[in-house]
């Protein structure tokens, strides 16, 4: 486990960025035209920095905490900040790069619905001469450069999991021949592949190798990874005890429900979340439940961090860090309030 203060610090990397920014960085500091090709960049009429942040999935917690944060921290360094949310619609992430280059916009945070358009949006905002970062999830320009990054590293998280959940299995004492681990996740997605990969392999070598592990593929929402589960559920009838990770809270939650709306009792499910806020909700109401304990990630910290980066890159003629990591943790419901999950 990781340390348990309530801000936890983000560790920059100091490798030059993918991105050749620094041409353009002086001049958008300033409040002048960026680059060529249409761009525009000079932020708001009052000559305070404007920046967007491109979000997907905006109404899912995590998302709606990391635009606080970016807001906060914007408010406190006197810039401007529009946060658009393009739900899980790739030609909407692609569109609003347009959109907010034409409102002359600093520099653009974008997580994108879709990695696959990285290329596409990377080439926009480099036409524009506006610098680009992306926020959990990482994405490359069209020559396979890695722009410039800042979220979590997957396969860490993934592995921290990986060994609660094989603590979790030690100490339940279950028996390998009738527990089964769902892994749920967004297939198609990278970062969530290097998660429960992470997890997968971790688990193995604790002492969760003779589990069998069956992958379930979702869309990353609860209601989507409950619907999938049922089926996994239904074929297997002579499992007693189950193990649940996945990308993000929402399909562990989503699998616990499912497990235990079909009779399973939550003392025969160990659900290890990744965000803990859903896997809080059941702990703060005092209801019983399967998700044991979640691996802590706070959108807000990597939010306003996005946003301090941005800021100090547009101000000094600084390149964007390649990358900048947040710490996580292990909680449960003894210690999430301390570790500063709040549940909402």
């Amino acid at each position: 486990m990781l340390s348990s203060t309530r801000r936890r610090p983000l560790a920059r990397a100091s490798v030059v960025a993918g991105l050749a920014l620094a041409t353009v960085l002086s001049a958008c500091s300033s409040g002048q035209e960026a680059g060529s090709g249409g761009g525009s960049g000079g932020g708001s009429d009052d000559g305070a920095l404007r920046i967007a942040y491109i979000q997907k999935q905006g109404d899912q917690q995590y998302f709606v905490d990391q635009a606080q944060g970016a807001q906060e921290a914007a408010d406190e360094l006197g810039v401007e900040l529009d946060v658009v949310d393009v739900g899980t619609d790739a030609n909407k992430a692609i569109s609003a790069i347009d959109t907010e280059v034409a409102r002359g916009v600093d520099g653009i945070i974008i997580v994108v619905p879709d990695q696959q358009i990285g290329p596409t949006v990377a080439q926009a905002a480099t036409n524009a001469g506006v610098p680009l970062l992306a926020s959990d999830d990482s994405i490359e320009d069209g020559s396979g450069n890695a722009v410039p990054f800042v979220g979590f590293n997957g396969t860490q998280m993934g592995e921290a999991v990986g060994e609660e959940a094989a603590r979790l299995f030690t100490e339940s004492g279950w028996n390998a021949a009738d527990t089964r681990v769902i892994s749920a996740y967004k297939q198609d997605l990278s970062v969530c592949a290097d998660r429960v990969q992470g997890a997968r392999s971790t688990f193995e070598a604790n002492g969760g190798g003779e589990v069998e592990v069956i992958d379930v593929g979702t869309d990353n929402s609860a209601t989507g990874a409950q619907d999938e589960a049922g089926a996994v559920i239904t074929a297997n009838p002579g499992v007693k005890h189950w193990i649940v990770w996945g990308c993000n809270d929402e399909n562990v939650d989503g699998v616990v429900t499912a497990l235990q709306n079909s009779g399973v009792s939550p003392d025969d499910i160990n659900g290890v979340g990744l965000g803990a806020y859903l896997a809080c909700k059941p702990w703060a109401a005092g209801e019983a439940t399967g998700m044991r304990s979640a691996l802590f990630i706070s959108g807000a910290e990597v939010g306003r961090t996005a946003v301090e980066e941005m800021v100090q890159a547009l101000q000094d003629g600084e390149d964007l860090p390649a990358e900048t990591f947040a710490n996580t943790e292990i909680v449960t419901a003894d210690n999430y309030e301390d570790a500063g999950v709040v549940c909402t």
